[in-house]
């Protein structure tokens, strides 16, 4: 009987992750990727919740603010250039075996964006719309009921936080930044996210 392996990924070494697989083995990647300016704006919510006298955003977002140069080496930026880092997946998974899903249509559409991993997966498509119910308060969708469970299951507390107020002409500085790298993706994913 086949037992899918389940590695998370997250920021760790491709590397590492390739170690762990024998290279004989049909191996299947889903991404989950969204927005690089939503994402960069999440993670420093994110880290905001945990160090509240972190600088602004717009200050870490920036080496120098006045000529606009985007600072690379921060994380929450260097993140969201998915050409790179897919440039380094291809060196060891070949493009057919990995699967790029959409973080906001997850949102928008879960049940359709899992109809996509399930036909990827060669699975029947068993969720459905029926699923899932719109949680106002998180800003997310959830399971009506987990299985096992007489529960509705919603994302952790830590997920569906208020962001900041960002200086649009940063986000505008930053979508300007990502539009390179997001059209050199979707021409390798062959497809388009819409992010602009």
């Amino acid at each position: 009987m086949f037992k899918p392996q389940i590695l998370w990924a997250g920021n760790i070494s491709l590397p590492y992750v390739y170690t762990k697989i024998e290279r004989k083995k049909i191996v299947t990647l889903i991404v989950v990727v969204r927005d690089p300016v939503t994402r960069a704006i999440s993670d420093y919510t994110q880290t905001l919740s945990k160090k509240p006298d972190i600088p602004t955003f717009e200050s870490l977002t920036f080496k120098n603010r006045t000529t606009g140069l985007i600072d690379t080496s921060w994380s929450a930026i260097q993140i969201g250039i998915y050409a790179k880092h897919l440039e380094n997946w291809l060196l060891y998974f070949p493009i057919g075996q990995i699967l790029f899903v959409s973080g906001e249509r997850l949102i928008s559409d879960p049940a359709g964006e899992l109809g996509r991993v399930q036909d990827f997966l060669g699975l029947k498509r068993i969720i459905t719309d029926k699923h899932f119910y719109f949680n106002k308060t998180k800003g997310f969708p959830c399971l009506k009921k987990a299985e096992g469970s007489s529960k509705p299951h919603c994302l952790g507390k830590t997920k569906g936080r208020t962001h900041p107020d960002i200086d649009q002409e940063v986000v505008q500085r930053l979508r300007d930044f990502y539009r390179p790298f997001n059209m050199k993706f979707y021409q390798m994913t062959g497809q388009d996210f819409g992010w602009d």
